[in-house]
């Protein structure tokens, strides 16, 4: 009996060895549920990408079937102002997760103004980029975008709408009660993009405007010819400020060690000041 027992529990601590080796070694692990999970985590994902990416495309089509005349006259605008073609801006603007703000540009009492930033984005590439390690690359790309101007840096275009009136916008006189303009404020030149903008634009604008409502006599009026002084003056001192900003004094860096281990006493202070 005793001989028995012996052998039994050499086999069963055989067996309990073999089990823990093929716990911790390859045998077992080949079939275990880790892996598996690993696969089906694979799949959910890709079946949630096509999801989110059939979503997306529903949204956009819903969007498109949503433009009508007031739609194409900023996209019309915006493709002769930024230089793309109108396809390219239809597709940027019902790709955009703030597409909304437009419709409250047109509401009446809404958005006093519409803008449009066309710059360098990081961007995410294909999933087809992904790392071995799960990382990500991206890269830098231009892209057109809608804003509220108070969450992104403008280091590109600016293009804006303004409205004339808190009248609800339609398709018959958007072209009256929207005025569009554009910052061109390359590598984040923001004074020199308004300063060009005030300078060649507005104020020549503004100089051969004839009808001023009702202000009588247009450009011989005191009121009219103050104002444009005031714009002109404003515009020297953007000019100056822009200069002197970018003709700003550069520091050098300076080893004061050898003057600070010559102080010895508050004597040796004053002298050094």
């Amino acid at each position: 009996t005793e001989s028995k027992y012996h052998r039994r529990g050499g086999d069963l601590k055989r067996r309990t060895s073999e089990l823990g080796s093929a716990a911790t070694g390859s045998p077992l692990t080949a079939i275990l549920p880790a892996s598996t999970t690993g696969k089906k985590s694979i799949v959910l994902s890709s079946e949630t990408g096509k999801e989110l990416a059939k979503q997306a495309k529903a949204t956009k089509e819903e969007r498109r079937a949503q433009i009508d005349e007031r739609h194409k006259y900023l996209i019309s605008r915006l493709a002769d102002g930024i230089g793309l073609n109108e396809q390219q801006v239809e597709e940027a603007i019902i790709s955009d997760d703030e597409f909304q703000l437009i419709e409250q540009f047109f509401a009446p009492n809404g958005l006093k103004k519409l803008l449009f930033f066309y710059q360098d984005v990081l961007q995410q590439k294909s999933n087809a980029s992904l790392r071995s390690d799960g990382s990500t690359n991206s890269l830098l790309q231009k892209k057109l975008f809608i804003t509220m101007g108070s969450t992104e840096n403008l280091t590109g275009t600016c293009a804006f709408f303004l409205r004339t009136s808190d009248k609800v916008i339609t398709a018959s006189d958007i072209s009256q009660e929207v005025n569009f303009g554009i910052f061109d404020c390359t590598n984040g030149n923001i004074l020199q993009g308004l300063e060009f903008f005030l300078s060649q634009i507005m104020i020549p604008a503004l100089k051969s405007q004839q009808n001023w409502g009702a202000v009588k006599e247009g450009l011989k009026n005191s009121q009219v010819q103050n104002f444009l002084y005031s714009v002109d003056k404003f515009v020297g001192t953007l000019s100056s400020s822009r200069q002197n900003i970018e003709d700003k004094i550069q520091l050098t860096k300076v080893d004061i060690d050898n003057y600070v281990s010559n102080l010895q006493n508050p004597s040796d202070c004053i002298t050094a000041g």
